[in-house]
């Protein structure tokens, strides 16, 4: 068994070096969420709606919305002080109570409590004395930075330490709606409820209970397992760095566009003298309207 915390248990001038365990453990069966798709888990990413952006732990700060939308902020130096004021390693037993003046509802959760070095004698002493007294200690310890109120007493033949919530903690129960002040009910309904329960009363054992559903679950996963019903995560194929892509688009882009405000370069026009050879003669004289007129003639019949 783990030891989640070590100390001491002090009332008037004892003190007891203890070790602290804890005795409930959650035995909810924690299903992943996958992608129905491909079946791999999904991921929860730490992101900014305000500035669209993922960010790093060393980017978190811890805040108290005091109003709606305003926030103090507290460094880690203002609550690591605040820390180290308050945590006190060890249970301070305040007063002894009897277990029956304490309603259910202030309790929280329960630790076993060990002895630690060289405690075994001090550990015992404490055992039997509440032992015999019916009492129960009332302490206070700081776990995990939260100061807490706990019950100290006997279960079975170990010391047990039980968180119980601060009055303040516990909600006014006037506040639940729609509860009767007062009822009439008839003696004849009334003493066929009391039969009942006198015939479902018995001796608190629990073993008989069961948690239904967790077991039912348990089995469904089992039977699907063994009818290799399992899921393995589909590989996705390599995704295409779409931002270096979009890059090469327009470089290529820019690469493959005419310079701006430059013209086109006008094709240089053809000497005088050339031109009078392409209308004249191959001696490059002009040619008269008369030889034109015969040449043009010429040009027909020779297509003809």
């Amino acid at each position: 068994m783990h030891t989640m915390w070590k100390g001491s248990i002090s009332f008037g001038l004892v003190n007891i070096p203890i070790k602290l365990y804890a005795a409930t453990e959650d035995k909810d069966i924690k299903l992943r969420t996958l992608h129905k798709k491909c079946h791999t888990p999904i991921q929860y990413e730490k992101k900014c709606p305000n500035c669209d952006e993922e960010i790093s732990t060393e980017e978190i700060v811890k805040g108290y919305e005091y109003v709606k939308g305003k926030y103090v902020v507290l460094s880690d130096e203002e609550l690591k002080e605040l820390k180290d004021e308050h945590e006190d390693k060890t249970v301070e037993i305040i007063d002894f109570v009897k277990m029956e003046e304490i309603d259910p509802i202030y309790f929280s959760r329960s630790y076993f409590i060990g002895p630690g070095e060289n405690g075994g004698k001090a550990y015992g002493l404490l055992r039997e004395a509440l032992n015999q007294s019916g009492k129960i200690g009332v302490a206070q310890i700081t776990i995990r930075s939260k100061q807490q109120l706990a019950m100290v007493r006997v279960y079975e033949n170990c010391i047990v330490m039980e968180t119980v919530h601060y009055p303040d903690e516990v909600r006014n129960v006037k506040e639940v709606p729609s509860v009767p002040e007062q009822v009439e009910v008839g003696s004849k309904e009334l003493e066929t409820a009391i039969m009942l329960i006198d015939q479902l009363t018995t001796t608190f054992d629990p073993e008989k209970y069961k948690d239904d559903y967790r077991l039912a679950l348990q089995e469904l996963i089992e039977r699907k397992v063994n009818q290799d019903e399992g899921k393995t995560p589909t590989e996705a194929a390599p995704r295409q760095n779409v931002v270096d892509l979009m890059s090469a688009l327009q470089a290529s882009i820019e690469k493959t566009k005419k310079p701006q405000g430059k013209a086109n370069p006008a094709k240089p026009a053809k000497p005088k003298a050339t031109q009078a050879k392409a209308a004249g003669d191959e001696g490059g004289q002009p040619l008269a309207p008369s030889q034109t007129i015969a040449k043009k003639t010429k040009t027909v019949r020779k297509k003809a």
